[in-house]
């Protein structure tokens, strides 16, 4: 019987990470209580729980490949706190990864910090959310930002300018990090019953991520 659930650039991840996880994990209450739809389910949970992990080993390899410093092995009866805000933006599997996994955080930051944000792209975006910048007064009165409104219901650009910016490469970082992981993963060969939950080619699949 294999005891592994991926193989990832020929080296093996062991099934029990997997039940670990798993075991961390509540399952979500089902709709349905028919046995063929837990079990279903079930199987879905598993495929799930191995993208989680096969994202932290690839991102461990990564950190040492950056000579960025290893982190500690992640605990893996540690339950996991995910936003729904994270899920909303990134998906369950790569918010659960980020979650779950020290080193999938530390690649996202360097990621992060590597992203260079034009000045242009700054103004530019300031100049066409300028909603978003309103005073606290002028949302106390509620001003309509596109009609009726003075310069002095917004916030300056110098005000605001490193917020934005902070936010831009925030959202670079995390196209980086999507790129990083499309490409890691080409390689991932997985055991049965261990396939992408949206794998079209296991009768289960399920697109949403």
């Amino acid at each position: 019987m294999t005891e592994h659930a991926a193989v990832v650039r020929g080296r093996t991840v062991p099934k029990r990470r997997v039940d670990a996880l798993l075991a961390a994990v509540p399952a979500r209450d089902r709709e349905s209580t028919r046995p063929e739809a837990l079990a279903r389910a079930e199987r879905q949970r598993r495929r799930w729980a191995t993208q989680v992990v096969v994202i932290d080993e690839l991102a461990k390899r990564a950190c040492v490949e950056r000579g960025l410093e290893p982190p500690d092995e992640v605990a893996p009866d540690r339950v996991l706190a995910v936003a729904e805000t994270d899920v909303a933006d990134l998906g369950s599997i790569v918010a659960a990864a980020l979650a779950h996994s020290d080193a999938a955080r530390l690649l996202l930051a360097e990621l992060e910090r590597e992203q260079v944000v034009a000045e242009a792209d700054v103004q530019d975006y300031y100049d066409r959310n300028r909603d978003r910048f309103l005073t606290t007064d002028a949302l106390r009165r509620g001003v309509e930002p596109f009609g009726g409104v003075s310069s002095e219901d917004f916030l300056t650009y110098g005000q605001v300018r490193e917020g934005v910016a902070r936010e831009l490469r925030r959202a670079a970082g995390r196209r980086a990090f999507f790129g990083w992981l499309d490409q890691s993963k080409a390689g991932v060969v997985y055991a049965v019953g261990h396939e992408h939950p949206g794998d079209p080619a296991h009768p289960d699949h399920e697109h949403r991520h």
